[in-house]
């Protein structure tokens, strides 16, 4: 057996850092909601081919970040109660899919690790960091489904639904007190150990339904958002 066994070398293009590095900032805040992408602007702000800034967008575009408006070209996502009920609606039919199977050991293992990490995560009271390992955990619930397809898919979803963790986090300050959102988990680790397929899709739906309705209630609260944009925005 080779030391090397099992390393995965991930290569990314230009553009795919530029959109991972755009896609950063918009989550962060820095991009107003509805702040027009100016390909122009960010190419020299960041010393790249507008080629590579559009197609970093195209990809932004695809994940739901943002979206082509007539006359204003790309635009940043203005959350709304709609998006955000598609969003956790296509989420909530491949997590419940998945947990009505029967979990393999090793399906156990990963999510157990999964687990442990949000408990570490969650002493560190970084909303970003606890953000990151609670949609680890999700993506451990999905991977029981056995599809890489479907992982990819939820590998797009996460990145609207980042976005969405987050506002909820800072908004509702869970970071400040994360064992509410380690029972949570905690409980759904245990019905999907359990083996009761019925509890582990009551688990994960409601633990769904309660994020959504609250990120919902913010989202509709806020309208169309707030906050400063960057020079490249402008």
């Amino acid at each position: 057996m080779s030391a090397l066994d099992g390393l995965v070398i991930h290569r990314q293009t230009a553009a795919q850092q530029v959109a991972n590095g755009l896609a950063s900032r918009i989550l962060s805040g820095a991009f107003a909601a509805g702040a027009p992408l100016r390909e122009s602007a960010i190419a020299a702000e960041l010393g790249v081919a507008r080629n590579t800034v559009r197609e970093a967008v195209r990809i932004l575009e695809l994940s739901g970040l943002v979206r082509h408006e007539v006359n204003r070209g790309a635009v940043v996502i203005s959350p709304t109660p709609e998006r955000v009920e598609a969003l956790y609606a296509a989420r909530e039919r491949l997590e419940t899919a998945a947990a009505a199977r029967p979990a393999s050991p090793d399906h156990i293992a990963k999510l157990r690790s999964a687990y442990q990490r949000l408990e570490q995560a969650a002493s560190t009271h970084e909303p970003a960091q606890i953000v990151e390992v609670d949609l680890e955990f999700h993506s451990a619930i999905v991977g029981m489904l056995d599809s890489s397809r479907l992982d990819i898919f939820y590998t797009e979803l996460m990145v609207e639904l980042r976005f969405y963790l987050m506002v909820l986090s800072v908004e509702d300050r869970e970071f400040e007190r994360p064992q509410d959102l380690l029972v949570e988990h905690k409980d759904i680790l245990d019905a999907i150990e359990s083996g009761d397929s019925g509890k582990a899709v009551e688990a994960v739906r409601s633990h769904i339904v309660r994020n959504a309705a609250r990120v919902a209630q913010i989202v509709a609260a806020r309208g169309d958002g707030s906050g400063d944009s960057g020079a490249a925005a402008r």
